[in-house]
């Protein structure tokens, strides 16, 4: 009996040992799963509809009396803002895959996942798809969970699907060293003229018009189109952009790329072929930025899936684009959008608000007012009005003298 207990002693040691060794092998890692959809049934989804509720606001873009709110992932609602202080939704286009719009000369121009969409909008009561330029966009935002660990791409065909949402599970995975999948290694396929006019965007836009050209921008890949034709883009060039690009914006012929590693900066000299001119680069961060004359500000926010710890704001002197330098750096909560006005300078620090800067003299801003009870995202200063964007809510303001007072809130 001592040599049975003896060998089932031994056999449970032996067991213990081996799923001590299995587990040290195993971790519990967070999966997503991508949702797909064939691409025929997704280019036959795009509907004009009713107003509705928004269910994640994106994006937002102002042209004549409209306002563009992308609903993140679905489509675009069209909110008549004739009258600031009653704004009322009057359409919405359902377009999966949507994250921006850009607009000129009553084309409106969107992104759908890998594909380019335009629509007519010149008569706003029959909104109508002109144009639809399929996978122009070798790689589009998939997306991903933020809580993604690992992603499952096994069952995706890039040739004939499309990925329209996630699905995120538990799973006991093997562990390597490198966790993270490489979601890129897939190999899937304002105007000059007084007679233009060309709508405007918050900081957070990865798209933005010059003259003939539509110019956007994906996490590392540049995609010039271009729009004589309005209604009949054509894809002028594709480029590398740089790496983990979030936002884009125009000023003065140049074109400033906001990544999570800093900022790039191209020219404009060959409007069809931009020139990389230089990078600024900084700690990990998600970073919008703007510019002004010989200033250009990016805002880093911390504490989130961008990598780093602080939440600033740095003013980079851009007099040489060649040579950008950091010259200073402001302290900030949560900190999203911008945008500049004169001397002010508008910052949407999240859930602090939005804060307005006197940004005269840019290496000694000063905070000249707070607006604290709303959770602000992005923002559009215009010539008599600023909107700001923010859970879900649309607000307006006016200038007063030197004040900055509101208008309206909108619930979209």
């Amino acid at each position: 009996m001592k040599f049975k207990y003896l060998f089932l002693f031994l056999v449970l040691i032996f067991t213990v040992s081996c799923d001590n060794n299995d587990n040290a092998d195993y971790e519990w890692v967070q999966v997503a799963t991508p949702q797909i959809m064939s691409k025929d049934a997704f280019r036959s989804s795009v509907n004009i509809k009713e107003p509705r509720n928004i269910e994640k606001a994106g994006k937002i873009y102002v042209y004549k009396d409209y306002i563009f709110v992308s609903d993140i992932n679905k489509g675009v609602h069209i909110i008549d803002n004739s009258n600031p202080r009653l704004p009322k939704a009057i359409k919405y286009i359902e377009i999966l895959g949507n994250e921006d719009v850009s607009v000129k000369d009553d084309f409106l121009y969107v992104d759908s996942a890998t594909d380019l969409l335009v629509f007519d909008i010149s008569d706003i009561s029959t909104v109508s798809l002109v144009e639809r330029l399929e996978d122009v966009f070798t790689v589009y935002n998939y997306n991903i969970p933020v809580e993604a660990e690992a992603i499952d791409y096994n069952k995706v065909d890039f040739e004939e699907e499309i990925i329209v949402g996630w699905t995120v599970v538990t799973e006991r995975r093997k562990k390597i060293d490198e966790r993270f999948v490489d979601i890129f290694a897939v190999d899937n396929v304002s105007s000059n003229s007084n007679e233009s006019i060309t709508g405007v965007g918050g900081s957070l836009a990865r798209f933005q018009i010059v003259d003939n050209y539509l110019y956007t921008v994906g996490s590392y890949q540049m995609s010039i189109f271009n729009i004589q034709n309005l209604k009949e883009p054509v894809l002028a060039n594709t480029q590398y952009a740089g790496w983990n690009i979030e936002t884009m914006f125009q000023a003065d012929n140049y074109l400033y790329l906001g990544s999570t590693n800093g900022m790039y900066i191209y020219n404009l000299v060959n409007p069809s072929l931009p020139e990389f001119v230089s990078e600024f680069a900084h700690w990990e961060g998600c970073d919008p930025v703007v510019v002004d004359g010989d200033y250009a500000y990016l805002t880093l926010r911390g504490g989130n899936a961008c990598g780093q710890l602080e939440s600033i704001l740095e003013v980079i002197d851009i007099r040489d684009k060649s040579n950008p330098i950091l010259k200073k750096r402001y302290e900030l909560d949560n900190p999203y959008g911008l945008g500049v006005k004169g001397n002010t300078l508008f910052v949407c620090d999240g859930t602090s608000g939005l804060k307005l800067f006197n940004k005269e003299d840019p290496l000694d801003i000063s905070l000249i007012k707070s607006f604290k009870n709303v959770n602000s995202k992005d923002v559009i200063p215009l010539e008599n009005t600023l909107l700001m964007i923010g859970d879900n809510i649309l607000y307006q303001y006016e200038y007063v003298a030197n004040e900055v007072k509101p208008i309206s809130s909108y619930k979209l």
